[in-house]
């Protein structure tokens, strides 16, 4: 661990249960609600509270174990802006949606009666589905798949599913898919060393307006700021790119992070604490089984818009093994709170306190 540094990860809880390696966590945007996904073709869930009142310390406790029904591996989970409905995308090329019956708009949704229930199942690809998500308004999911496609799905009433357009820009496997957290632009990352953006034309359906190149390896992993136009990438070549859009179709790397000895198979920019100038903490992670999270500051120089300042780090966050996802909690309350999954087959939840 790097002891200089002004921040730490502690751990607040550490949540077993996988039977194999899990792969994403996601955290419920409504309630207090983490999910997870995992080989072992189960999605399991986990509610949280204050350990006693008024307190800032948080219990969990495992509420739920879907079994998912998925015949291969559950790569990802992605809830719906409503923290209503959850989507699976699975090695067996379908996505599932899901929803619970008699869903409760009480604050302990997560420790109700009635289960959850695959209400639709999205067919179309031809082989693993990596990345699932939907868009900020929940009109729109994505899905892509190591077929070299990305699908964008209509949501419609009565969990209705329309396929909006196939996209093939891509030469190899698509590990990611991120939609822009207030505008519907959906971002792309591949095996081809790649990004994609893409918006729709309503004359021409969706189209990819954008290919950013600069990685010299696998992209893995895609995340959005949370405030102004930035997109963070990260790659099998060890980097963090940072990329501006300085116009409205046209974006440029502005920053490169270097951090890890071995692949960055997972990223995330949260709000952060502290001061309200900064651009929030970005959260990276993957092959070394470090998680490092980095404070965020544009500047005034055109040329370098942008600074990182590396405030906590920790090595072997599961062990051995690699991490395979890093979340940072949507609530407001909880922005020094992130989750990670990792090969271990468990997850775990740590907040960034001072050293």
């Amino acid at each position: 661990m790097d002891v200089d540094l002004p921040c730490k990860l502690e751990l607040v809880s550490d949540l077993p249960g996988h039977d194999e390696r899990a792969w994403q966590v996601a955290w419920n945007p409504t309630k207090p609600l983490l999910a997870s996904c995992s080989a072992d073709k189960s999605v399991r869930m986990y509610s949280y509270r204050p350990s006693d009142h008024g307190s800032r310390d948080l219990s969990f406790s495992h509420v739920r174990t879907i079994p998912t029904g998925h015949t291969k591996t559950v790569r990802s989970i992605a809830w719906a802006p409503s923290g209503k409905t959850l989507a699976t995308g699975s090695f067996d090329s379908n996505v599932g949606i899901w929803e619970r019956e008699d869903a409760s708009d009480s604050e302990d949704a997560g420790e109700t009666t009635g289960d959850w229930e695959c209400v639709t199942l999205l067919e179309g690809h031809e082989t693993e589905c990596k990345s699932v998500g939907y868009s900020s308004s929940g009109t729109l999911l994505a899905s892509c798949s190591r077929d070299k496609t990305v699908w964008i799905w209509e949501v419609k009433p009565d969990a209705d599913f329309e396929c909006m357009g196939v996209l093939m820009e891509h030469s190899q496997d698509v590990k990611c898919v991120a939609w822009h957290p207030s505008e519907e632009i959906l971002a792309s990352a591949s095996y081809d060393d790649t990004i994609k953006l893409y918006v729709d034309d309503p004359s021409e359906d969706w189209f990819c307006f954008s290919t950013l190149s600069g990685h010299k390896s696998t992209v893995w992993s895609l995340t959005w700021s949370p405030r102004e136009s930035y997109l963070a990438s990260s790659s099998d070549d060890l980097t963090i790119r940072i990329w501006k859009r300085v116009e409205e179709h046209k974006w440029r790397s502005v920053l490169e992070l270097r951090g890890h000895e071995r692949s960055i198979y997972s990223i995330s920019w949260g709000v952060g604490k502290g001061a309200s100038e900064n651009l929030g903490w970005l959260a990276t992670t993957g092959g070394d089984g470090k998680i490092n999270v980095w404070e965020m500051n544009e500047t005034q120089h055109i040329k370098d818009p942008l600074t990182a300042k590396l405030l906590a780090s920790i090595s072997g966050a599961h062990g051995v093994g690699d991490v395979n996802s890093v979340s940072w909690c949507p609530r407001p309350d909880h922005a020094d709170l992130l989750a990670t999954a990792g090969d271990d087959g468990s997850v775990k939840v740590w907040r960034v306190v001072p050293s």
